[in-house]
């Protein structure tokens, strides 16, 4: 019965388990928040007449610290104008964010690096400064600012297929995900 037996080691014991693809989270922080509300109080005093226009910008850069630690950083603008009641456009708020991220990576192909650090790194991100956008514009006196969920895959392969287009290399840049 013991010649039909295979044995299968535990984890972490095969000779390739070091080499096993490996990221994580060392450190999240805030590099810079900043909330302005130009125009208070009368940006404050809309009397609920019509919602605010919302242009929304986000970008991810990525800088290698070593050989296996690398900073995202997710940027977020978003600029709320209103029109006053003479019909002039003004701004309500703006609020800007720059959210950083360690990463501690081994083991994972230059291929399948540039993705996770594009695609997956700011999607893991993205709940933390969406909490810190919608905080900041509450605290400036506004309703939270719930940013709609972004579908960073996507975009990454738009601007990857526009880069090719322009000019046929995949030189390594910071994504613009305007």
């Amino acid at each position: 019965m013991a010649d039909n037996e295979t044995f299968v080691p535990p984890v972490g014991e095969e000779a390739g388990a070091q080499t096993a693809p490996q990221a994580g989270v060392i450190a999240q922080y805030i590099k810079d928040l900043s909330f302005e509300n130009p125009n208070a109080p009368a940006s404050l005093q809309n009397n609920g007449t019509a919602q605010p226009a919302i242009d929304v910008n986000v970008n991810v850069g990525v800088r290698k610290l070593n050989d296996e630690v690398f900073e995202v950083e997710l940027k977020v603008s978003a600029k709320a104008t209103q029109k006053t009641e003479s019909g002039e456009e003004q701004a309500a708020f703006v609020v800007e964010l720059s959210y950083g991220s360690l990463f501690g990576i081994r083991g994972v192909d230059e291929e399948q690096l540039r993705p996770f650090l594009l695609i997956q790194a700011p999607t893991l991100m993205f709940p933390f400064a969406r909490r810190i956008i919608a905080d900041a514009s509450r605290d400036g006196g506004f309703p939270p600012l719930m940013l709609e969920p972004i579908n960073f895959e996507v975009l990454y392969r738009q601007q990857e297929a526009a880069a090719a287009q322009q000019d046929g290399a995949t030189e390594e840049k910071p994504i613009n995900l305007n």
